[in-house]
């Protein structure tokens, strides 16, 4: 395969005994191993928790039996009342939007467990936070599934259990990048937003098959139900080894090694492993070297201010792409055709949404992440040029089963530009998060960036009603004109970075390598390598190419030990 050919390309020389007289292994590497497949299936289960918790609770909301105990009239929720339900978790997912934009609330949960994510996952390691927010979520469920009448009880619940979602929506492409084969890594982060699209189609599915029950039945067996996924998840995740780049930093070098050795599948000794290992100790060594850094430094740091408010950027940006436009407006639309069952609507769109993220884990790695997002963004730019278009001069709002043709060209294009999304935007942007940063900041950069994500979320579903009530479908050449800038970002600002290690791109963004170029960019030999924390120390190139030189014997000998 081409990619694989790249992938094994020719790296610059070490040093005459790096050849194979030492030993080395150059057995060829498995593009993907069932142990590093199963590792992003299993990590990925926190996205299927946060679609199904997500897409379950946009159903119990139209219930008769959930209305009857939590509404105010038993009839219907109050802005205010729905707003504390659905918005003390977050909804990326863009498949609960028609429910959230009555929401009056940010989402707290989520932006909590964002937050308070980092310190823990630093201090215990990625593993252990992964099944201790998983617990966090369980109980949230408790809480909520107990309740009677007590509307207080469901949204206390709900902002419990939206802390374990904010935690786990960071957690996952955290441990799964700092994880993964160079070679298949986007693929296994993009997951993470194949998971969340698979929780929504399974939770439509499960409501749809309860909603006719007329007692408690009718949420209570979908939320027991969300029991078994934060279950599996806890439990599976101890099944698998720490992130061998936390287990590096924790001087448990020989873990790293094998963990690493048995994700790519070769041996211990395998070139690629003992560069990679070179690189991830280079790095650590200038972390020590640099001592404890205050919070503030993620911005600060050498190329972190740039790279920071890059992902905070992107982050916005994929809910700016309005994919949640689309499901805001789908029951009226499918209304043209004769279909008004919002439940049996959740369904298709999810089903769509679902199907085309497979895409989504192919693209990835074999046509770039640059090169996907633009063509996805300019994709997305035309289909809502023409949903909008038609939508604004052709659809007859007040009645839509009288322009049932203007209908069903606004669902052929609804799903194409779903297609382009769960393709590009969906998963790839996880990714890129997933390896923007160096280790040091990895944590707490992702979770702000993340944050944005939760904020540009609220912040759409609190204004789209007042917008759509005077403009209707014209808001959607907004969307049109932020999916073009995100184009525009893409290419000017984010790098390449198919098939690099970690510190590799470190150094592709601290070398201030023009993203435009950075595909065809060589990166250079183990002790020429760039790093964030030289840089902060004040240490030009030439100086720190004479340290590495002068050790490069003592380096060797020491990675023999690791």
């Amino acid at each position: 395969m081409a990619f694989l050919s790249r992938f094994k390309r020719p790296q610059a020389p070490m040093s005459p005994e790096s050849d194979n007289e030492k030993g080395y292994n150059d057995n060829p590497v498995k593009f993907v191993t069932l142990r590093s497949g199963l590792m992003g299936v299993m990590a990925s289960m926190g996205g299927f928790i946060f679609g199904y918790d997500t897409g379950q609770i946009s159903g119990f909301l139209a219930m008769s039996d959930f209305l009857h105990r939590f509404s105010e009239d038993s009839k219907a929720f109050s802005n205010v009342r729905s707003g504390l339900i659905v918005g003390l978790v977050g909804v990326t997912p863009p498949i609960v939007f028609t429910h959230f934009a009555k929401s009056r609330k940010l989402s707290i949960g989520t932006l909590a467990g964002a937050l308070i994510m980092a310190p823990v996952a630093d201090r215990i390691g990625r593993r252990y936070s992964v099944t201790l927010w998983s617990i966090v979520f369980i109980v949230g469920v408790v809480i909520q599934i107990a309740a009677t009448t007590v509307w207080q009880q469901i949204a206390v619940g709900r902002l419990v259990a939206g802390a374990g979602v904010g935690a786990l929506s960071i957690l996952v492409p955290l441990y799964v990048s700092e994880s993964g084969p160079r070679q298949v890594r986007g693929a296994l982060v993009s997951t993470y937003q194949l998971f969340i699209t698979l929780g929504i189609f399974t939770a439509d599915a499960i409501n749809f098959g309860t909603e006719a029950r007329r007692n408690s039945g009718s949420w209570r067996i979908p939320m027991g139900v969300g029991f078994i996924w934060p279950l599996i998840l806890g439990l599976g995740i101890l099944c698998f080894p720490e992130s061998p780049r936390y287990a590096f930093r924790k001087g448990r070098h020989e873990e790293a090694r094998a963990t690493m050795a048995n994700f790519y599948g070769v041996h211990g000794n395998h070139r690629e492993i003992r560069r990679e290992m070179r690189e991830i100790k280079e790095k650590n060594d200038e972390e020590i070297a640099g001592g404890q850094q205050p919070w503030y430094k993620i911005f600060t740091g050498p190329r972190m201010g740039y790279r920071t408010l890059l992902g905070i950027t992107l982050q916005a940006l994929q809910q700016l792409t309005g994919a949640n436009f689309f499901f805001y407006y789908g029951t009226t639309i499918f209304k043209a055709t004769g279909l008004s069952n919002s439940y049996v609507t959740a369904m298709i769109l999810g089903g769509v949404n679902f199907g085309m993220t497979f895409f989504g884990l192919y693209i990835v790695e074999h046509f770039g992440r640059r090169k996907s997002l633009i063509i996805g963004g300019m994709g997305m730019t035309a289909t809502f040029l023409v949903f909008a278009s038609v939508g604004s001069f052709s659809l007859d709002n007040a009645n839509p089963t009288n322009t049932p043709k203007a209908g069903a060209a606004m669902i052929v294009f609804a799903c194409l530009f779903i297609a382009f999304y769960a393709t590009t935007w969906g998963p790839i942007i996880w990714c890129i998060i997933g390896e923007l940063y160096p280790t040091r900041y990895r944590a707490k950069s992702m979770a702000l960036a993340t944050s944005s994500n939760w904020l540009w979320n609220f912040l759409i579903a609190f204004w789209t009603p007042f917008i759509t009530a005077k403009i209707g479908f014209k808001y959607g050449y907004m969307f049109a004109g932020c999916n073009f800038a995100a184009v525009l970002i893409v290419y000017f600002f984010v790098c390449e970075t198919q098939g690099r290690s970690l510190e590799e791109i470190d150094t592709m963004y601290i070398s201030h390598v023009a993203p435009w170029k950075s595909s065809k960019w060589e990166p250079p030999a183990y002790e020429d390598l760039v790093t964030s924390e030289h840089l902060a120390r004040g240490q030009d190139t030439n100086s720190m190419n004479e340290v590495h030189k002068e050790g490069n014997n003592l380096e060797e000998s020491r990675i023999e030990s690791v």
